[in-house]
C-alpha cells in the first residue's frame, strides 16, 4: 500500500517517495531486551573486555538518546531526526527533496560552505542571495532568485562566519512567502550563545505555525562535542518521515549514544552552562583585545563562540599567527568579506598566547611546552586535569568538596604553575574515591609535563604556618617514596576528612614517581593540613624551575 502524500513531501524528490523503506528488525521491534535478535548478522560476543553492546546494531533513532533530545528542544519525538553531526542532516535535505541536474538550493553568503558542498556533490545547483552589507537577510535577494525548482533556503543563525543572529520576523516572512514551495532551513548551530547572552531566540516554537521550517541543531559547539558527531534536525512529521529513509538505517554508534547521555545527564547540564557563560566571558574581553591590535582594522560583533575580524591583511595575519603555533582561518575568499579573519575563541591559556603573538610575544609563548593533560575515567569518579608548568595562570579546581578544591588550589600556587582540575565521583557514597583519583591524575600531569626533566631544580624543601611547623623534602628522582608524619587531633577540616591526609600525598608521590617526606607539628589541624599543601607547592616550585638543559643526575637519566 502507498503511503499517502503530505505537507512538503510534496517537494520531495519523487525517486525517494516511492523507494521502499529499509526496515531493520530494531526498527520494527524497537529495543525489548527480552528479545533475541538473530537477523543482522551480528556477533555474540563482544569485541575487547569490558566492551557493552559494541556487538549489536542501535536501532536507527535510539530511545533514550530521542528522549534527550526532546527534553532539550522541548519537541515531539515525531519532529526529531537524529542525525550525525548536522553536516548528515544537510546531506539528507539536499538528498531528498532535490534531484540531481533539476532542482537548486539558495543559500545567503557569506555563509557556512557545506550548504553548498553538499548541493555540488549530489549535481544540485546552488543559488546566492548575498546578506546585506550588515549581514541581514535580504529577504528581496531571496525571492529573487526563487523558482518553481527550489528545494531548500539555508538560513544560518547566529551566522558563519559573521557571528550575527538573523531577525526571526525575517525567517517568519520567508516561510510564509515560500510555503508549499521551498523548505528554510534555520541552522541554530550556535544558538545557545545567543540565547545565553543576546536574548535570541529559537524557531523552533514555530514549528507549528510554519510546515516549511526546518531546524539544524547539534551537540558539537553549545555542548562542546564536535568529536561525537551528533546533531538533529527538527522538522514537521511528514518531513522526519521522509528524512528516515534518506538516513542510514544505523547512523548512530553505541559510543556515541553512551556519550551524549553523558552530556545530558543533570550534574552535566549545570557544568555546560557555566563553560558557554565562561567562554562568552572570554570572547567579549578578547573582542576588547583585539581591537587594540595594530594589524586588525575592525572586530565585528558576536553571538557565537568565534569572532570575526577585517585585517589589514589577512594572510599576513594568520602566517604570523602559525608562526606563534596557532591556526586561524581566512575568510576573505567569502562573498561580501574583505580580509576577513574568523577566530575561535579557545581556553584562557589558549587565547592568552594568540594575543601575546599578535602582540609581537611570540618568543615567550613558544617556550611554553612543560603542558599535560590527564583525562581518568572510572565506573566512581571522571576528571580531567592539565597543568602547564611555565604559566601561573589560570588555576581553576572543582573536585566537589570544598576544602580538598582550596588545598589543591594551594599546591598550584606556591608551586607558581597552573592547573584546571575538574572531578565528577560519587561523593554520594563517600569523598573517598574523588580525593585518592583527583591525587593519582594531578600525579600524572606534572611528571608528564616534566618530560625529561631537563634543566629542572629536582630538589625542594619547607615553611611554618603560624604555630604549625611542616618539613617538606622532595626529590622528582623518578622513584616513589613517602615519609608521612602528622597526627591530627580533628577528623574533618571542613569537608575533608584528616585520615585521606597521607593518602592524598602517598597517590601524589607514586603517581609523580618522586621521593616526598613530609612531617608536620601544630595545634590546629586545620594550619596543619594548610601547611602540608603550601610546603608541597614551595617545594615543588624548587624542583620544577628550569636552568639551562643540564639532567641534573650523574646516571644521565630520572
Amino acid at each position: 500500500m502507498t503511503k499517502a502524500i503530505t505537507g512538503m513531501q510534496s517537494r520531495a524528490r519523487p525517486e525517494i517517495l516511492r523507494m521502499a523503506d529499509y526496515s531493520s528488525a530494531r526498527s520494527l521491534v524497537g529495543e525489548d531486551e527480552g528479545v533475541v535478535f538473530l537477523d543482522a548478522n551480528e556477533c555474540a560476543y563482544e569485541p575487547f573486555l569490558g566492551a557493552r553492546n559494541l556487538s549489536r546494531y542501535a536501532t536507527q533513532q535510539p530511545r533514550e538518546l530521542q528522549r534527550a533530545f526532546c527534553d532539550w528542544l522541548d519537541i515531539s519525538s515525531r519532529n526529531l531526526t537524529i542525525t550525525r553531526g548536522a553536516d548528515e542532516a544537510i546531506d539528507c535535505l539536499v538528498r531528498g527533496f532535490c534531484a540531481p541536474g533539476v532542482d537548486n538550493i539558495v543559500i545567503c553568503p557569506p555563509t557556512f560552505a557545506m550548504y553548498a558542498q553538499s548541493a555540488i556533490l549530489q549535481g544540485v545547483e546552488v543559488r546566492e542571495a548575498p546578506l546585506t552589507h550588515d549581514f541581514a537577510l535580504d529577504q528581496k535577494a531571496i525571492e529573487a532568485v526563487v523558482d518553481t525548482a527550489t528545494k531548500l533556503v539555508f538560513v544560518c543563525s547566529p551566522n558563519n562566519p559573521t557571528g550575527n543572529v538573523m531577525d526571526v520576523r525575517t525567517i517568519a516572512n520567508l516561510c510564509v512567502a515560500l510555503d508549499g514551495k521551498a523548505l528554510v532551513v534555520v541552522d541554530e548551530t550556535y544558538i545557545e550563545y545567543a540565547i545565553d547572552t543576546f536574548g535570541g531566540n529559537s524557531v523552533i516554537p514555530e514549528l507549528e505555525r510554519f510546515a516549511n521550517q526546518v531546524v539544524l541543531r547539534t551537540l558539537s559547539k553549545s555542548h562542546a562535542a564536535a568529536g561525537l558527531r551528533c546533531g538533529c534536525v527538527v522538522a514537521a512529521a511528514d518531513v522526519t518521515d521522509l528524512l528516515r529513509r534518506v538516513l542510514a538505517p544505523y547512523p548512530v554508534p553505541q559510543p556515541v549514544i553512551e556519550a551524549a547521555l553523558a552530556i545530558f545527564s543533570a550534574n552535566n547540564k549545570g557544568r555546560l552552562t557555566t563553560k558557554r557563560a565562561e567562554t562568552i566571558e572570554r570572547r567579549n574581553r578578547v573582542m576588547e583585545s583585539l581591537e587594540n591590535i595594530d594589524e586588525i582594522k575592525r572586530v565585528w560583533p558576536s553571538h557565537a563562540n568565534f569572532i570575526l575580524v577585517e585585517a589589514r591583511n589577512a594572510s599576513a595575519l594568520c602566517r604570523r599567527a602559525r608562526a606563534g603555533g596557532i591556526i586561524l582561518r581566512n575568510q576573505s575568499h567569502q562573498p561580501g568579506l574583505n580580509e576577513a579573519v574568523r577566530i575561535s575563541i579557545g581556553s584562557e591559556a589558549e587565547m592568552t598566547q594568540l594575543l601575546a603573538v599578535l602582540r609581537g610575544e611570540a618568543v615567550a609563548c613558544e617556550a611554553q611546552k612543560r603542558r599535560h593533560v590527564i583525562v581518568r575515567k572510572t565506573n566512581e569518579t571522571a576528571i580531567a586535569v592539565a597543568v602547564n608548568l611555565d604559566r601561573e595562570a589560570p588555576i581553576n579546581i572543582d573536585t566537589g568538596i570544598g576544602f580538598y578544591d582550596h588545598m589543591l588550589e594551594q599546591i598550584a600556587k606556591h608551586a607558581g604553575f597552573a592547573m584546571t582540575l575538574e572531578c565528577d565521583g560519587d561523593l554520594d557514597i563517600d569523598p573517598h574515591h574523588s580525593i585518592e583519583d583527583c591525587a593519582i591524575a594531578l600525579g600524572q600531569a606534572i611528571r608528564g609535563a616534566l618530560g625529561d626533566k631537563r634543566g629542572i631544580g629536582r630538589y625542594g624543601f619547607c615553611l611554618p604556618m603560624d604555630e604549625a611547623l611542616v618539613t617538606v623534602a622532595l626529590d622528582l628522582s623518578g622513584r616513589f617514596y613517602l615519609d608521612f608524619r602528622a597526627k591530627f587531633s580533628q577528623p574533618m577540616v571542613g569537608d575533608l576528612p584528616t585520615d585521606m591526609i597521607g593518602h592524598i600525598f602517598h597517590s601524589l608521590a607514586e603517581n609523580l614517581q618522586a621521593n616526598l617526606h613530609i612531617a608536620v607539628t601544630g595545634e590546629n589541624c586545620h594550619h596543619m593540613v594548610e601547611a602540608c599543601f603550601k610546603g608541597l607547592g614551595r617545594a615543588l616550585r624548587q624542583a620544577i624551575r628550569q636552568e639551562g638543559n643540564d639532567m641534573p643526575s650523574t646516571k644521565g637519566i630520572l
